[in-house]
């Protein structure tokens, strides 16, 4: 088939490229590319690219991109590595009946029941706090610090304290902090002078990293609990360290080269050739890149691809990639899954 003949289809994304989340967002373009090269590589007719803008990991840059992408001529926009920034934009993807597609961040604001137009893949950030707390209560943890992001959703906060409720928790302190700043040591005196059993965070890593550096060096005997937003970038900083966590993930583990999702997406990104290796964020990227190929063959089979039509297939998808369910059900969720592992101090994971 020649080129000529080669139906183009073409998804949006803004992502934090540069600044403190740098590493986060080249790794999800980077999962999404993989899975785009792999389908281009099949030469069936259908050819996808990616229109990555650069966020910077900041609300209004990634609502100034969105707004830009909504007038182009993508089908969807996928992979947005600003939970907040999404969550800012959502009129924007009602008005223009432009779907968003796996947003990487369990951010609650983007799964409300009014939300429209967005289908979110991995599962929002209640079933890791349950989970989290779960793992918690079954070492007999009962003092709880907690530190969040100040610029979230206050869904998000309110899902965490109700969690630990559940189960007959209080939150023995609580930290907001700027994920943009630099110096975290206040945060850190905050948490140590309350003496918490352990820390759970909800933030983006280079917090994580440092308030645990900072603590570790005071000799907190207690443990550290992080969300899969703090992704690849946190394991490798304590590794790095030699310094451990217990980690929420919503895809399977890396190391699980068994699972043929897994093992198919650490062939595919060596044909980007750029240097990307495979990571839970890598991953997590190639599985919504997946869908997203998925979703447009389902659609331009139907007779038409449209934003319209993109959504509605989006709504009845139900697949196995390899060892990984989407099931949306008629509805926006497309995933259930949720595991934890710990990284020791040597970088095994180790449960």
């Amino acid at each position: 088939m020649s080129r000529a003949d080669t139906r183009v289809v073409r998804f949006g994304q803004s992502a934090s490229l540069s600044g403190g989340q740098a590493t986060y967002g080249q790794d999800m373009r980077s999962g999404i590319a993989a899975a785009f090269a792999a389908a281009n590589a099949q030469n069936n007719g259908v050819r996808f690219e990616l229109n990555c803008l650069d966020d910077g990991g900041l609300r209004a840059s990634c609502m100034k991109n969105v707004l830009a992408l909504a007038e182009t001529d993508t089908i969807a926009l996928i992979g947005l590595t600003s939970g907040v920034g999404a969550e800012a934009s959502l009129p924007v993807f009602e008005d223009s009946r432009l779907p968003l597609l796996g947003t990487a961040s369990g951010n609650l604001g983007l799964r409300g029941s009014n939300v429209k137009n967005v289908y979110n893949v991995r599962v929002g950030h209640d079933a890791e706090y349950r989970r989290m707390i779960g793992y918690a209560k079954d070492f007999g943890l009962q003092r709880v610090g907690i530190v969040y992001m100040a610029d979230a959703a206050a869904s998000n906060l309110n899902s965490l304290k109700q969690s630990l409720a559940d189960v007959g928790m209080t939150p023995k302190v609580i930290v907001a902090i700027d994920r943009n700043a630099s110096n975290f040591e206040a945060a850190a005196r905050e948490l140590l002078a309350n003496r918490p059993d352990c820390v759970m965070f909800t933030t983006n890593a280079e917090p994580i990293a440092k308030i645990i550096e900072l603590m570790s060096a005071a000799k907190y005997p207690g443990l550290y609990y992080a969300s899969s937003y703090s992704g690849q970038t946190l394991i490798d900083k304590l590794v790095a360290r030699q310094q451990g966590c217990v980690m929420s993930l919503v895809v399977p583990r890396p190391s699980s080269l068994g699972t043929p999702v897994v093992n198919q997406c650490q062939r595919d990104l060596a044909l980007l050739n750029n240097g990307a290796r495979l990571g839970v964020t890598t991953l997590e990227g190639y599985i919504v890149g997946r869908i997203a190929v998925e979703a447009s063959h389902s659609a331009i089979n139907s007779g038409r691809l449209s934003r319209a039509r993109f959504g509605e297939v989006l709504a009845g998808l139900r697949t196995d990639l390899g060892g990984f369910r989407v099931d949306f059900g008629g509805g926006t969720q497309g995933s259930k899954f949720v595991d934890l592992m710990a990284v020791d101090r040597y970088g095994r994971l180790v449960g």
